[in-house]
């Protein structure tokens, strides 16, 4: 008994440790914020229990991404491939806009960095993740099989030699090298496509001159100043909607029509997906003040928005990012 009890002392504190780097992992493999948080989660519970099993013929940290892959796997069996809107429709004219929504399966989530994206102190590193959860890539990583897709992620954004994901996956190098390379065609093909948002780590000048051009256009709801943010291609989406729009004019068409009630809101700036965000709060006219109402991410390429996606399920999101449901008016504040 003492030497099991031995064994895991402080076993809960060495799991945690590796925590944010595989709910990363969850999060590229499942397309789902909550779903890759269960599936870190049943990870070390099946740790846990197994640990005295653990021979210690690999280290502990490939040992716990061997169990969370076949978690991951074990989810991935029904064969649900989430998506963005762009991903399922074509976009829709204005004049024909309409709010269908679809099943919070349907779509890629959002995630915080701070949840998936370890402290690193090499920028390149820090910046290979960041690229990884971008919004464009996650959606490219849920178009492939469910083992490529893990070979891929293992192989160049945690940078595991082919050998050893080999080991973890019970298959040859030349299988991991084959599934590599399938993969990497497809998300090729998904690049020339035209996802080609680029943002500095950290932000460069430029960009947060453009941020902080874009907070002051959306909150005074000026529309010819957000039209000079937006490339004359950019793209709005709104899960748990279908709809999406392009272009200027049918995005501030939206905005002033069926999206008017959003006029008066405040931004609070959220780091996700490795893109600057926005925790949106419009006007509440009934309590005062401020409701959440969209957790916002931005896409920028070449100087201009290419990109902004809004996320309305605002029970799930905000309290996922540790934000308030409503926030103060000026009015409502004490002196």
């Amino acid at each position: 008994m003492n030497n099991g009890t031995a064994t895991v002392d402080g076993l809960d504190v060495r799991l945690e440790k590796h925590r944010v780097e595989l709910t990363g992992y969850c999060y590229r493999m499942l397309g789902s914020s909550f779903e890759a948080e269960d599936a870190v989660q049943d990870t070390m519970v099946r740790a846990w229990r197994s640990y005295e099993k653990f021979e210690g013929r690999s280290s502990l940290r490939s040992w716990l991404y061997r169990i969370a892959t076949n978690v991951c796997l074990d989810m991935l069996s029904a064969g649900n491939k989430r998506a963005r809107p762009v991903d399922l429709t074509d976009s829709t004219p204005l004049a024909q806009a309409a709010l269908s929504p679809c099943p919070d399966n349907t779509w890629l989530e959002p995630m915080p960095d701070a949840r998936v994206l370890p402290s690193v102190s090499d920028p390149a590193e820090a910046a290979v993740a960041k690229e990884s959860v971008r919004l464009a890539f996650m959606a490219a990583l849920q178009q492939l099989p469910p083992k490529q897709r893990a070979v891929l992620i293992l192989r160049e954004v945690l940078a595991w030699k082919a050998s050893e994901v080999a080991e973890l996956l019970d298959t040859s190098v030349a299988s991991v090298n084959s599934a590599l390379q399938r993969a990497r065609a497809t998300l090729a093909e998904r690049a020339a496509e035209g996802d080609d948002a680029a943002v500095s780590d950290p932000l460069d000048e430029e960009q947060r001159k453009l941020l902080e051009r874009y907070v002051a256009a959306f909150e005074g709801y000026d529309m010819a100043a957000l039209t000079a943010l937006l490339h004359e291609d950019a793209v709005m989406t709104m899960p748990p909607f279908d709809l999406w729009l392009r272009g200027t004019s049918d995005i501030t068409g939206f905005m002033t029509t069926l999206g008017s009630a959003c006029e008066g809101s405040r931004l609070v700036p959220v780091e996700v997906n490795g893109l600057p965000g926005f925790a949106q709060y419009k006007p509440d006219p009934e309590a005062g003040g401020f409701t959440a109402w969209a957790v916002q991410v931005l896409e920028i390429s070449a100087g201009r928005l290419t990109g902004f996606h809004f996320f309305l399920d605002t029970q799930r999101w905000f309290p996922l990012f540790d934000l308030p449901l409503q926030l103060e008016g000026e009015a409502d504040k004490v002196e």
